[in-house]
């Protein structure tokens, strides 16, 4: 095999590795709230410095997770195949991978402005300790949600310097949303998790009070989306984002507890779609 191929087959190993196709979630809301602080556009350096740090984030974040979680991987049927577990992938090339990336995070927020360097290290740790936290505590589904919760507040940082109510109400919004179809993720993994003595919400209640707290959560994300839209100005386009969402996040729910089957379809296209649809409906709105 020539050294080119060999290189394509070992980032395809790692896009793998940390799923890169669905750094889609963070996305939107990053630009969301880069667009409302800058009432438009705001400018070409700051939308590729903006896609870096929230990739590099993302891999950061997942390259921890899966470093950390090879020992519970490779004795989950779900997981067993991923990059981290069957080799293709070592030890050592992930340290390289999560220690990258948490540079280009740290350099990049330098060229944005001060406050967000001063946040950097901060929200690298709370995006590394997703994994600790879900070997001891069920409150690990909120800390994924406010892992990328900090993506819109994060958006507003670079554009203002400066950390304004409206992009706290829609990273709450984030937050509850993630951590809610976090929990119907994980329903997968409930006998799983039972069996390992792992601390997930549906192996502490069962599925069915995971799936009330899921709805609850969603609730709570569409109540905050509602709070984001006065102060940011967004007028009438911002209340149909939060209306569309809010279907979005019903018809999720309709698909999951109908057939737990379908978790991969409400987890990944259902999410996928609404980040891109809320952005799309507020670029509407400024245009």
């Amino acid at each position: 095999m020539k050294i080119q191929d060999k290189m394509i087959e070992k980032l395809n190993h790692f896009s793998e590795l940390v799923m890169f196709k669905h750094s889609i979630f963070s996305l939107p809301f990053i630009f969301i709230a880069m667009l409302v602080a800058a009432h438009g556009w705001f400018e070409w350096k700051l939308f590729f410095l903006g896609i870096i740090e929230a990739v590099s984030a993302r891999n950061f974040a997942m390259g921890v997770n899966r470093y950390l979680d090879r020992d519970i991987d490779k004795i989950n049927p779900r997981t067993k195949g991923r990059p981290s577990v069957d080799g293709r992938v070592d030890a050592k090339e992930m340290q390289i991978f999560i220690a990258i990336n948490a540079l280009i995070f740290i350099v990049v927020s330098y060229f944005i402005n001060n406050l967000a360097l001063a946040l950097s290290i901060p929200i690298l740790f709370i995006l590394g300790i997703y994994t600790y936290f879900k070997r001891f505590s069920a409150a690990a589904h909120l800390i994924l949600g406010i892992s990328l919760g900090l993506a819109p507040i994060a958006g507003a940082v670079a554009v203002l310097g400066t950390i304004p109510l409206w992009s706290v109400y829609l990273g709450i919004g984030v937050m509850f949303w993630v951590a809610g179809f976090d929990l119907l993720y994980s329903l997968q993994d409930i006998e799983f998790d039972k069996a390992n003595n792992l601390h997930s919400i549906p192996a502490k209640l069962g599925a069915k009070r995971t799936m009330t707290i899921a709805r609850i959560s969603h609730i709570l994300a569409v109540i905050f989306w509602g709070l984001f839209v006065a102060p940011s100005g967004v007028g009438s386009f911002g209340t149909l984002a939060v209306i569309v969402s809010a279907m979005l996040l019903i018809y999720e729910h309709y698909l999951v507890s109908d057939d737990f089957a379908k978790i991969d379809k409400a987890f990944f296209t259902v999410n996928g779609y609404l980040g891109f649809v809320f952005l799309l409906i507020i670029i509407s709105g400024m245009v």
